[in-house]
């Protein structure tokens, strides 16, 4: 997170929106999860998804709980998932300029799989959203398509932590002021932003931001 997440708390807290329960996709090795429980957030109150089946197990091998393997999007379809070697790059879309960009992180497989929508992993694995009131979304430029599969769902949302591009870093990826448009009708202002900067001081075309509900 390039936004601590300390700061985020802290934030939604004075704003009357502290974070309960957590949906986090795109849950890589749940890299945040210390961060969740110092803030009194446990194991039981998060929920992870990600869409690397060999990520998944090696998790549930550490016995962390509420760990789902799905590929979230709009619609449910079949699709590409291109895997790199880093793991945290791998995408349902190909990649654009993060390709010139980090010449060391290459797709070093492809899989054939099927995409659902949140709305239906939330019927098939019974997943209550109305204990999740904070999102957490970093899945390689497909967040406002991951988030335009919720429905419903989004209503039980208080905030959205998302990774966002500010140029094609992935083919057809969404950009900043699209997220801000889409969330903007559905009641959420974005309130904090951090753009990623690469050694030389340069906004490499990614970064976080954290949207609110007004």
């Amino acid at each position: 997170m390039l936004i601590e997440f300390d700061f985020v708390y802290k934030f939604l807290q004075e704003n009357g929106r502290t974070p309960r329960g957590i949906f986090h996709v795109g849950a890589h090795e749940c890299e945040e999860k210390e961060a969740y429980n110092k803030k009194g957030i446990t194991d039981s109150s998060i929920v992870w998804v990600d869409g690397n089946l060999d990520l998944v197990n090696k998790m549930k091998s550490k016995g962390i709980p509420n760990v789902y393997f799905a590929l979230v999007d709009e619609v449910e379809h079949d699709v590409q998932f291109y895997i790199t070697n880093n793991g945290q790059s791998s995408s349902i879309l190909e990649m654009g300029s993060h390709a010139t960009k980090y010449p060391n992180i290459v797709v070093t497989e492809t899989r054939n799989q099927k995409t659902t929508t949140i709305q239906n992993l939330s019927m098939k694995e019974s997943i209550d959203f109305t204990k999740l009131n904070f999102w957490n979304f970093d899945i390689q430029g497909a967040e406002l398509l991951a988030l335009k599969g919720a429905g419903e769902l989004l209503k039980y949302a208080d905030a959205l932590y998302l990774e966002v591009n500010t140029e094609e870093v992935y083919k057809n990826c969404a950009r900043l002021n699209e997220m801000d448009d889409f969330l903007k009708d559905k009641g959420f202002v974005r309130v904090a932003l951090s753009i990623y900067k690469n050694g030389r001081g340069i906004e490499d075309g990614w970064g976080d931001a954290l949207y609110m509900r007004i």
